[in-house]
């Protein structure tokens, strides 16, 4: 524990003070005019928020840095929380959660998802960040429904002979086979930029101008396809209107307290449009929510600044957190506490994004988008794995061979998407049903974003080849093995097989990517051995009841129409069985005895 008595020791100068627990690690960072009076207040009973009881008990020793002025204090204050990144301050981990959406700088540029904190040393432009993983993906969704970019790898695009399936599905302007010229496909990169930048309204005017182009030369599905994609826009655009009458940039942010934990709205207008929203969600947080936004919006604001920011509550350091803004933006910035008016208005429903996404904030959810983008980095895949897919076989000395595939959306398995396949294909063997069951679902372009089969290098080559043989570029594939072919549940060393690279991936045998991938693996091998048990109950029934006399074809037909199955055939009871109007006392007495055996 601290001891008290060192609180007399303090200097009562402009300054910031480090708090350090039993284990010299720096719990939290602070700053004031007089330090001494600031300390003393963590101590007393009149603080009585639930986060500092807490970190009372952690702290040790306390230091103290004495600095010149208040501008000091808040630059050493922001530097010491990025340095030791304290439990109890606020911390924005340096953008390393951040998702943007990058334009690759390829021949035929592409757009995709890409962690926002490789934007040094990965080529391309950035748009974002977004630390909303859905919103990200959702804007990614619009524009390539809107501007049909290429969706394959820089690898695949180079050995395509042909257009793939998202060509026949309008989902791609197929570049890699010449079906479009570079103006073209420059024309819609141009377009997606200029629509990720919040400048909509120079794309409609300039799709209008095409479509009367198009209208001329009597191109009439030409200008219907401009139509549409004007009429889509225009939709996008009316649902993200807020009254804004200022048509500038203009940052409002919300902020919504439970305790210790806070919850920060952030809301961009453009131009008039409300284009994007941000939230940001912290726990035991022992800082107040003026020292929470100072220290937000140092972290925060490093590049796109807007003109304006208006924040919920005043802040004494405002003039020298503007000034320090300004010199980021090179440009002036206004930093507002808007007490009426319109821009009021966009700060309280700053602060009702906040108080509702705290409400429904889920830390698992947060957790498996997470997962999700580390599994996209971890095994280099093309695109994020929103929708997974994975396959697996069942059978017994090849009788009654089935497949089941199931769905997981966003790391959640998704019953409703299950699927069951009956093989009846004359090839016996598991990699012959594989093939046989991804012919049979992707013939009818129910895509997704990675498909996983339970296998190794054998059983992911099957699936590229029907890939291949269906044009499909726009699929990553994952094969999973056990160690040593074992089928059991419990921690094993699983090799993952890449397309693109030789050896196997051996994850940690402890790390989430593994057990996610565990997870959706036994799920498929789960559900494949429930549907290959009961269709071979089932067979083995049927087989039975053939056997036994007095029950022919119309009884057993009699039967089935009546209890739909044969597990409710075999739990019959013999009230049930008597309501059968064909069945005689002694059918009945057969068919009890039948169950008793069984």
């Amino acid at each position: 524990m601290f001891d008290l008595q060192l609180l007399e020791t303090f200097p009562k100068d402009i300054g910031v003070y480090i708090m350090y627990d039993e284990h010299n690690r720096v719990i939290y960072v602070g700053k004031s005019k007089n330090i001494r009076t600031r300390v003393r207040q963590y101590f007393s009973d009149h603080d009585t928020r639930p986060q500092i009881r807490y970190l009372r008990q952690e702290i040790v020793r306390i230091e103290t840095i004495v600095v010149k002025n208040e501008k000091e204090a808040l630059i050493l204050e922001n530097n010491l929380i990025k340095q030791h990144q304290p439990k109890y301050n606020l911390f924005l981990k340096d953008d390393k959660t951040y998702i943007s959406l990058l334009l690759t700088t390829h021949k035929w540029p592409m757009l995709r998802i890409a962690r926002y904190k490789n934007r040094l040393r990965t080529k391309g432009k950035f748009f974002g960040p977004y630390t909303n993983a859905k919103a990200a993906r959702q804007t990614l969704d619009l524009i390539l429904r809107l501007f049909p970019l290429r969706q394959c790898s820089d690898q695949e695009i180079l050995n395509r002979t042909r257009p793939c399936l998202l060509y026949d599905m309008k989902r791609c302007v197929a570049p890699c086979v010449g079906k479009c010229t570079h103006e073209e496909y420059d024309s819609l990169v141009q377009k997606a930029s200029l629509i990720l930048l919040g400048k909509d309204k120079s794309v409609v005017r300039s799709l209008k101008e095409e479509m009367q182009k198009a209208s001329k030369a009597l191109e009439f599905e030409k200008a219907q396809d401009l139509l549409e994609m004007i009429y889509h826009i225009e939709h996008i655009t009316q649902m993200q209107h807020v009254d804004n009458p200022f048509g500038m940039m203009i940052d409002a942010l919300g902020l919504y307290r439970e305790n210790d934990s806070v919850t920060l709205a952030l809301l961009k207008f453009r131009e008039g449009k409300l284009i994007g929203a941000e939230h940001f969600s912290f726990t035991h947080i022992a800082e107040s929510d003026e020292n929470l936004l100072e220290s937000f919006l140092l972290q925060y604001y490093k590049n796109n600044l807007p003109k304006m920011i208006a924040i919920p509550l005043s802040l004494s350091h405002a003039g020298i957190l503007e000034e320090m803004l300004s010199k980021t933006a090179q440009q002036k910035i206004s930093l507002i506490c808007p007490r009426k008016g319109k821009r009021k208005e966009l700060v309280e429903l700053a602060r009702k994004n906040a108080i509702a996404q705290f409400s429904r904030e889920k830390q698992k959810q947060s957790l498996q988008e997470k997962y999700l983008l580390s599994l996209q980095e971890t095994f280099d895949l093309v695109h994020f794995p929103q929708k997974i897919i994975c396959f697996d076989t069942s059978h017994i000395a090849y009788t009654d061979p089935v497949a089941a595939m199931v769905t997981f959306i966003n790391g959640k398995n998704i019953p409703a998407q299950r699927k069951l396949f009956v093989i009846r294909n004359t090839e016996k063997g598991d990699i012959a049903a594989l093939e046989h069951v991804l012919q049979r679902h992707f013939a009818k372009n129910d895509l997704c974003d990675l498909l996983i089969v339970d296998g190794g290098r054998a059983q992911l080559n099957i699936a590229l080849k029907v890939f291949q043989q269906l044009g499909i570029a726009s699929i990553d594939v994952l094969g999973i093995a056990k160690e040593k072919g074992r089928h059991d549940k419990g921690l094993t060393q699983e090799h993952v097989f890449v397309a693109h690279k030789n050896q196997p991936i051996v994850l940690p045998i402890h790390s989430p990517l593994l057990f996610l991938l565990q997870n959706i693996r036994d799920e498929a091998h789960r559900t494949a051995i429930s549907f290959h048990q009961k269709r071979r109950a089932k067979r083995m029934m049927t087989s039975s009841l053939d056997m036994l006399e007095g029950i022919g074809p119309i009884k057993r037909k009699k039967l089935l129409t009546h209890f739909k199955s044969m597990e409710k055939i075999q739990k019959a009871s013999k009230e049930d069985l008597e309501k059968i109007e064909v069945l005689t006392k002694k059918d009945i007495e057969r068919l009890l005895s039948f169950h008793k055996k069984r």
